[in-house]
């Protein structure tokens, strides 16, 4: 079957006709990228957008004979991603674009607030807010980590591999990032509480 396929047996089955294999394998990473796009890009048409780019990428990469398996096809794509998206920011920047923040997403991938009660829903969105300042407030490398392994579910090997460093720096810098979002808590006097 396959879905128990892995990823290379399926790229392979890709580049041998087989359209379906890629479509196996979007779906299989579709989450985590998705989520990684997300988190940087908070209007969700322009997240789809460079979601869809990406795979565009990966596919034209492939077909061009790109790619080089190395068992890190996951780090490849988000690689592409990121890069997607940095052009993204430097475009917008170039073009002196402001984005609305009404697009703010859901950090915690919750269920939608349907049963909450106004006040419910106000906090969450708050709570929301402080947990973006805190994380906007990070130096790069460790609001990096941070949004990988959190929002994106990457393991802490995913992470090192993505961005170049050992698990360990990995690791270090997401410790990092825990003590300075505290100190950084505390300094604001900001609470984190949903009842």
């Amino acid at each position: 079957m396959k879905s128990k396929m892995t990823d290379y047996e399926l790229i392979t089955s890709f580049m041998s006709g087989n359209e379906r294999s890629i479509e196996l394998l979007i779906l299989r990473h579709k989450s985590k990228v998705y989520s990684y796009i997300s988190l940087y890009i908070r209007n969700r048409d322009l997240a789809d957008d460079i979601f869809q780019d990406t795979f565009l990428k990966v596919v034209q990469s492939i077909r061009a004979g790109r790619y080089q398996d190395d068992g890190k096809f996951i780090s490849w794509v988000m690689r592409i991603a990121h890069n997607l998206i940095i052009d993204h920011f430097r475009h917008e920047k170039q073009m002196g674009i402001v984005l609305n923040d009404d697009y703010e997403t859901d950090l915690f991938n919750s269920k939608k607030l349907t049963d909450d009660n106004v006040e419910d829903v106000m906090v969450r969105r708050q709570v929301m807010r402080d947990v973006r300042r805190l994380i906007n407030g990070l130096p790069e490398d460790q609001r990096e980590v941070v949004i990988m392994r959190h929002y994106a579910g990457m393991s802490f090997k995913e992470i090192a591999d993505m961005t170049g460093v050992s698990i360990n720096t990995a690791l270090g810098r997401m410790r990092y990032a825990l003590i300075n979002m505290r100190k950084i808590m505390t300094e604001k006097n900001i609470t984190l509480s949903i009842g």
